[in-house]
């Protein structure tokens, strides 16, 4: 390559990096503080590959779904962001192979320089970091599925022992992780091991690894890797399973939200989300939320204001759409329609079922037969789907199911529908309304109208 083709490629490369950085710096991931942070903090790291969704969503329900009653958690649950949201190992390479060295002109740069920092801080003890691994490991060969090549259902250590004031028995922690976990397997075939890199006698790829790099700065670090060939929500059970245990033998205490069991953790996995809006004046159930909504209510500006209920949840513009992404998965395209924010509107009053109840912005109600809006001065009701060519206003009229077009439903079993309000044709807030048959089937928390999703 000549001097000249050289300097145009270095050139094209800067362009390059430039846009990379701007396009990834939406992206940062989250480190989330739980507990009360002493000299005794379990780190706990997702994400680092996006491709392994088990581990980013194991880190992101300690985050969301457990109380931390005594000591301290850290949780990462998106390190590397921009590659979950492209569902690939890593969008600029390998992270998990820069803790080694890194060039200045990566676009991972700056995120590893940030994780390393909380790697190091002295309040943090144990850094456990999560991954989705293949096939199942055996210390002797099977077959291609089971065998010492394999990385599933495995606890990582890089050597046996670390001389350091806590936590340095890497194996016999990791072989108390193991044991742990096989007492709780959905099936035998998913027994955990311990597995060895030893990878101070030579292992290349190892010595660049984020787990390398804590013990080489004198912290007690460990992989947990849950198979590939498992659904989600059982990698993820394995995951919580193994973290469990390192808050144990930490002598963390901690309350779960939830039955750890695969059928009720995927439940939550896939139901219990949610995304709010401009100060709370829309919210979105994502349960079984259609692939599409029209006409949804943005700012004028094309600017996005939101809060996801999980930190693996962001929400990107793409041309004239808007997509709401949780993890790997891109829930729902919102196609906008554009107006200035009222921020005066705080609740309004509707006649439930022919009770009369005074509803704030953002929330969701449960309607068995009608539902009416009471008039409110300079509020313009909106009922989408709602089909009256009479009138622009829809306050004060009792509005059933069966006035309301199902296509128009937020939900895919045509359940849930938007009341919009509007001041001055300014976007005041969203109130959804959600039609049930039974209300018994409804918990006493869901019936308290007053509060939101």
């Amino acid at each position: 390559m000549n001097l000249g083709i050289l300097k145009l490629f270095s050139f094209i490369f800067f362009i390059f990096s430039i846009s990379l950085f701007a396009n990834i710096q939406n992206f940062d991931f989250d480190l989330i503080k739980k507990g009360e942070t002493d000299n005794n903090t379990l780190l706990i790291v997702g994400g680092i590959q996006g491709d392994e969704p088990g581990g980013f969503m194991a880190a992101s329900l300690i985050a969301t779904h457990y109380e931390i009653n005594k000591g301290s958690v850290w949780v990462i649950p998106n390190l590397n962001f921009y590659s979950i949201i492209k569902r690939g190992r890593g969008a600029f390479g390998d992270m998990n192979r820069k803790f080694a060295s890194i060039s200045s002109q990566d676009p991972d740069y700056n995120t590893i320089q940030r994780i390393k920092e909380y790697m190091s801080n002295d309040k943090v003890k144990l850094i456990l970091n999560l991954h989705d691994g293949s096939g199942f490991y055996r210390k002797k060969h099977i077959d291609s599925i089971h065998s010492p090549h394999k990385w599933g259902q495995s606890s990582i250590i890089d050597q046996s022992y670390l001389n350091i004031e806590k936590y340095g028995n890497l194996e016999e922690i990791s072989s108390q992780v193991c044991e742990y976990i096989n007492n709780k397997l959905i099936r035998q075939r998913d027994y955990y091991s311990v597995k060895n890199t030893k990878t101070r006698l030579g292992d290349k790829e190892m010595e660049k690894t984020l787990t390398y790099y804590a013990i080489n700065i004198g912290k007690a670090a460990f992989g947990n890797e849950a198979s590939k060939e498992l659904p989600l929500h059982e990698r993820t059970y394995y995951h919580l399973l193994a973290i469990e245990k390192y808050m144990q033998i930490m002598n963390i205490d901690y309350k779960r939200k939830f039955e750890l069991t695969p059928i009720v953790l995927k439940d939550v996995i896939d139901n219990d989300i949610s995304i709010s809006f401009y100060d709370d004046k829309i919210k979105l159930p994502l349960r079984e939320i259609r692939n599409s909504l029209n006409y949804f209510p943005i700012k004028k500006d094309g600017s996005i204001e939101f809060v996801g209920s999980n930190p693996l949840m962001t929400v990107i513009k793409d041309g004239n759409l808007y997509n709401i992404h949780y993890g790997n998965r891109r829930v729902s395209r919102l196609s906008p329609d554009y107006f200035e924010i009222n921020h005066e509107l705080k609740n309004v009053d509707i006649n439930i079922d022919g009770e009369i109840k005074e509803i704030e912005m953002g929330s969701l109600i449960y309607v068995k037969d009608d539902f009416l809006v009471k008039p409110k001065e300079d509020i313009r009701v909106n009922v989408i789907g709602y089909v009256n060519k009479s009138q622009k206003n829809e306050a004060g009229l009792k509005i059933s199911k069966t006035n309301i077009l199902k296509r128009y439903s937020i939900d895919k079993k045509g359940k849930i529908y938007r009341v919009e309000f509007y001041k001055d044709e300014k976007f005041a807030g969203m109130v959804l309304v959600k039609f049930i048959d039974d209300l018994s089937i409804v918990s006493n928390s869901e019936k308290d109208t007053t509060k939101k999703l």
